[in-house]
Parts: C-alpha cells; sequence; structure tokens
C-alpha cells in the first residue's frame, strides 16, 4: 500500500462516496477512481484497474466489493472494514427510512401513488440493465459454437428467473460450469491436434506429467438448511440475504428473482407491489442496489430484519476481499475461472431480462403499464439515466392517484 491513510480519513472519504453514489456501479466506480487514483493517488491506474477486474471475478455486489477493496489497498483490514462500513451505512440508513414511509400500515395516498408509478417502471430498468452488458459478454464469449452456446444461456438464465424464482443461481452455476468443460475440451483437442503435427509417427502421446490442471471454481451450495429456512422467521430472512450476497453472480438486477420468489410468494412477507417499491427504492437511493434486500427484511421483520438482511448479505463482500484479495492477482488468471464466468456472464444476463416479466405482470392498472411504456421509452430508445426515469414515475404516480385513478 502506498501510505498508511489514517482512518478518520477513510472514513470521511468513502461515507461521502456512500452518500453521493446515485446510480449504481459506474457512479461508485467514477467516485472511487476519482478519490483513490486522481485527487489522493493512493493508487496507480492499473491497480485500480486490477481492482475492477478480480472484484468483477466474484459474486455479489461488485462496486461494493471495490469500496472495500480500495480501502483495504490503503489501510488493510482496519482500512477494508472502516471504509466498506462507511460506504454502505449512509444508503442503507435511508432505505430503511424510506421502507418505513412507504411500508408503513396506513401510509399517505400521494406516498402510495409515488411508489406505484416508480414500482411501474421497473421492469424497463431490468430491460435496460440487462441490454447494457450485452456488448462486452457477447465479445468475451468469442464466434462459432461458443456464441451459440451464449445464446443458449441467456435463454436459460431467462427462463430460470420467470420460472425458478430462488433457485436460479443453480441455473448460473450450471452455464459456468457447462462452459468450462467445452472450453477445457477444445483445449485438450486442440493440444492433441499440435502434439499430433509434431508427431509425423502417428504414436499416441504420453499422459503430461506433473499436477493435472485446476478443476475450475466448486460452487458449494448449502441446498438445505434444516431448521433455518424452513421456520419462515429470522432463519428464512438470513437465508435469503446471504443467497444475495455470495451466490448472485453479476450483482445488481440478478437478486431480483432471487428474491421476488422467497420474499412475495413463499414468505409473504411482501405483496407484489411492496416488491417492486423495494427494488425502486434500491435504485433511487445511494450506494449498491443490494440494499434492496434490507426492504425486504424490513417488511419481514422490522427494522432488525433490515439491519440482518444487510448484515447477512454484506458479509460475504467483506469476507471474500480480506482473504481473498491477496490472491486476486491468481483469481484473474486462472482459466477455469474466466471459463465460469464466459458461461455465467450471458445467463445472468437473460436472468436479469427475465425478470422484467414477472415485475411487469405485477402492475395491476392501465395507468401502471403507460407509466411503464414512457419508462420504457425513456430508457431503451432516447438512452437516458435511471435514477430520473423512477423518480419521474413516481411523480406521475402522484398525479394518477390525486386525479382520482385507483391504487393497486
Amino acid at each position: 500500500m502506498t501510505e498508511q491513510v489514517p482512518l478518520a480519513v477513510i472514513a470521511k472519504e468513502w461515507g461521502r462516496i456512500g452518500v453521493l453514489g446515485f446510480g449504481g456501479p459506474p457512479a461508485h466506480i467514477l467516485l472511487l477512481r476519482r478519490l483513490c487514483v486522481e485527487q489522493r493517488g493512493w493508487l496507480a491506474a492499473s491497480e485500480f484497474e486490477d481492482g475492477i477486474a478480480a472484484t468483477n471475478l466474484l459474486p455479489g455486489p461488485a462496486s461494493t466489493q471495490l469500496a472495500i477493496f480500495t480501502a483495504w489497498r490503503v489501510r488493510g483490514t482496519a482500512g477494508a472494514l472502516v471504509g466498506g462500513a462507511a460506504f454502505i451505512l449512509p444508503g442503507l440508513a435511508l432505505i430503511l427510512l424510506l421502507a418505513a414511509l412507504f411500508l408503513a400500515g396506513e401510509p399517505p395516498r400521494w406516498v402510495l401513488g409515488a411508489a406505484a408509478g416508480a414500482g411501474a417502471a421497473v421492469a424497463a430498468v431490468a430491460v435496460q440493465a440487462a441490454t447494457a452488458l450485452v456488448p462486452a459478454s457477447l465479445l468475451r464469449s468469442g464466434a462459432g459454437p461458443a456464441r451459440v452456446r451464449w445464446v443458449c444461456y441467456l435463454l436459460a438464465g431467462a427462463a430460470a428467473a420467470v420460472l425458478t424464482g430462488p433457485w436460479l443461481v443453480l441455473v448460473l452455476v450450471a452455464a459456468g460450469a457447462a462452459e468450462i468443460a467445452f472450453r477445457r475440451s477444445a483445449r485438450r483437442l486442440s493440444r492433441t491436434g499440435d502434439t499430433e503435427l509434431r508427431r509425423p509417427d502417428g504414436d499416441t502421446p504420453p499422459e503430461a506429467s506433473g499436477p493435472s490442471s485446476p478443476s475450475g471454481p466448486r460452487a458449494v451450495l448449502p441446498l438445505l438448511v434444516p431448521g433455518l429456512a424452513a421456520t419462515g422467521g429470522l432463519g428464512a430472512l438470513a437465508w435469503v440475504a446471504f443467497k444475495v450476497g455470495a451466490l448472485s453472480y453479476g450483482g445488481g438486477f440478478v437478486i431480483i428473482p432471487l428474491m421476488q420468489q422467497d420474499a412475495v410468494h413463499r414468505y409473504h412477507w411482501m405483496t407484489d407491489g411492496q416488491f417492486l417499491n423495494a427494488v425502486a427504492l434500491g435504485q433511487i437511493t445511494p450506494g449498491p442496489v443490494v440494499q434492496t434486500v434490507s426492504v425486504v427484511g424490513f417488511a419481514a421483520a422490522g427494522v432488525l430484519g433490515g439491519l440482518l438482511a444487510a448484515a447477512v448479505a454484506f458479509a460475504p463482500s467483506f469476507l471474500f476481499v480480506l482473504f481473498g484479495a491477496a490472491h486476486f492477482d491468481r483469481l484473474r488468471a486462472n482459466t477455469a475461472v474466466q471459463d465460469f464466468l464466459t458461461g455465467a456472464g450471458p445467463a445472468v444476463i437473460g436472468a436479469i431480462a427475465g425478470s422484467a416479466l414477472p415485475l411487469a405482470l405485477a402492475l395491476h392498472h392501465p395507468w401502471q403499464y403507460a407509466v411503464l411504456a414512457l419508462a420504457a421509452l425513456w430508457l431503451l430508445v432516447l438512452r437516458r439515466p435511471v435514477v430520473p426515469c423512477l423518480l419521474g414515475a413516481g411523480a406521475l404516480g402522484v398525479v394518477a392517484v390525486l386525479s382520482g385513478l385507483p391504487l393497486p
């Protein structure tokens, strides 16, 4: 690390980013780079770019992990803990306050209208989030048969988001594992062909000596947690939050299908409309989109539930960085990890896009679909920012209900 940055400075600077970080990961990355590279010179530009690449290899909220990593880079474990907490807490406090307002037993009618309007735009936000990821993922996949597999993974992820709910993560892992197998086989055949070209006698080459190649990332999924998720209480809430924080590749909107089935249909903590409100709040507040899980926690068990959900969801990010940051270079160089992400990436995009269907079907009234259409025009045709879209949709919802149109 370049210098011993005081913890008070880390708390101040990372807290400032936590307050100003409207707009999701792009805004977070921009603010962190401006602070650590351009203004303070704590990190070289290449170090910062390496941090982005490494944290994008991990499941969970990548921009949060980048905030933790950069704080670790300038002050070690203490810096990671202080910087990560300072980055997360402002958005968490704000989203819990808004959850208390929007999920109150008898909120004012205009509040309900704002929630219904903003929630109506969420499906368009999901589609926009998915389309933004397509170019880089296509470039990574390559051409030929790899492009065909990319489409298959995309469709599988979309179908899983619509049909499987919280088990979506299994499809993401399966896509990554399948791509490891395909690419390993292709490399093996390529090596065999090269060896045969070098051996005119046609003899079968001997087995390579030495240790075998890495077997790829092993996704250890605790699928059954007896006495935890089955209770429907705090144990179930912790399990849902854990899936969001530790098992969601791609972060951001891929958490939506992971949460919706559990929060709405399995445990009945929220209605469809309230879940849409939670997603909208996660978008318009500063900090990571994963804060959405704290609204689910608030609906399940009040402030305690919101704090528990946030703590469980963000704990893996701290652990990944604290125990893995020193090994990030090897992680980036691991062929199996790269192959896994090449397969899981399009499945994540499909899941994000697929989540738009149940989100749209959760709407109840024609005026909400009109708001959704305007949001799609704003985001997908005009390519304008997300936060103004949601604020505008909320304002349209207020106008709609004050004009006498029905509430969901």
